[in-house]
């Protein structure tokens, strides 16, 4: 056991809440010498007796080891856990959730201290931590020579994925996985709202709206590739005119129902708009094209 665990790369782990204890937790688990630090010493605690060593501060922490991963509550503990910590020549991989331009500071920062800089965006929650059939898995950009230098290591607590030499291709594409989850659930929460003043259990919708969901997935798909091709109009079962003609009974119906459209009519306005603009012959690919500035 003692060879196995001299094998394997060290961590220093700077940043102990609850995504940051489930890491610390697989790494132990897989072997790997660990060093961790945080602001509240006593989360550090259960991590010690299960083999972690407490560093006293963050410096500490950080000189202990090569690889040295951050998981922070924002970008802006990042600089004041960092400042005046010996980062050059230290493989910095920040797990902190941030912009993309946030990122892209951060890696110059990095390079600017001597250290090379891997960015990470975090696609699961820590219970998904450690269980490989969880499908949880991680964003990384930056730096591939370093990405493939640790892809073992970065791989033991979720799966990983390289998105590109930008520093911050990560967490743009953290954040647009996350905006279509959000758009996911916002509208479920209008479905199950239409349904609540009526006698249909929440229970029964559930598995009609999430099976519902799981077949209109595809449609990325075909979005992605008239986007490519510039072509919205290829294909097109469904036309912009067609569906646009329909939104009336969508809102009607949440009227009548007593439910505020306010997470719908957005959407539906834009459709109105690019009806007015492009093509009814369109999908509703067009609208994407009126989000960007």
């Amino acid at each position: 056991m003692a060879q196995n665990t001299v094998e394997k790369t060290p961590v220093t782990l700077l940043g102990l809440g609850m995504m940051g204890t489930a890491l610390a937790r697989t790494w132990l688990a897989a072997g790997h010498p660990l060093t961790v630090w945080n602001r509240t010493p006593a989360r550090a605690t259960a991590l010690a007796a299960e083999g972690a060593r407490v560093a006293d501060t963050a410096a500490e922490a950080v000189a202990a080891n090569t690889l040295v991963v951050v998981c922070l509550g924002d970008d802006t503990s990042v600089d004041g856990v960092l400042a005046g910590t010996g980062l050059a020549d230290k493989d910095l991989v920040n797990l902190t959730t941030s912009t993309p331009a946030q990122a892209r500071a951060r890696a110059e920062w990095a390079r600017e201290r001597g250290a090379r800089y891997l960015d990470g965006g975090i696609m699961a929650v820590p219970p998904m931590i450690g269980v490989p059939e969880a499908g949880g898995y991680v964003f990384y950009s930056g730096s591939p020579e370093l990405f493939e230098r640790h892809r073992q290591t970065l791989g033991v607590p979720a799966g990983t994925t390289y998105v590109g030499e930008d520093a911050g291709f990560a967490a743009l594409h953290d954040v647009a996985l996350l905006s279509a989850m959000y758009g996911m659930f916002a509208g479920s929460a209008h479905a199950f709202a239409l349904i609540r003043n009526e006698d249909i259990a929440p229970e029964a919708l559930a598995p009609l709206l999430a099976d519902w969901l799981v077949a209109m997935a595809p449609a990325v798909h075909q979005t992605a590739g008239r986007l490519r091709s510039g072509d919205y109009t290829k294909g097109v079962v469904s036309s912009l005119a067609m569906q646009v003609a329909g939104t009336p009974t969508f809102l009607s119906t949440a009227e009548q129902q007593g439910v505020s459209p306010e997470l719908l009519s957005p959407y539906f306005e834009l459709m109105r708009r690019r009806l007015a603009e492009g093509s009814g012959e369109e999908d509703l690919t067009g609208v994407i094209d009126l989000l960007v500035h």
